[in-house]
């Protein structure tokens, strides 16, 4: 997802956005150890979404205080 369709979003959507990512995640990780994920670089994508997500909730919170 793109930094700019992230920051659209409200603090509420924004975590629930990193909840959905740190699951999807979680799935991907157990695919990958049970020999089912063909697409390895989607661990690395989705690190730098949650990443990048949790960035701008930061920056959103510490606007608001």
């Amino acid at each position: 997802m793109s930094p700019k369709e992230l920051r659209d979003l409200s603090i509420e959507e924004l975590a629930a956005k990193t909840g959905e990512f740190r699951a999807e995640l979680f799935n991907v990780k157990i695919r990958k150890e049970t020999g089912q994920l063909e697409n390895t670089a989607k661990l690395r994508l989705l690190r730098r979404d949650i990443a990048r997500a949790e960035t701008i909730l930061r920056e959103k919170r510490g606007a608001d205080e």
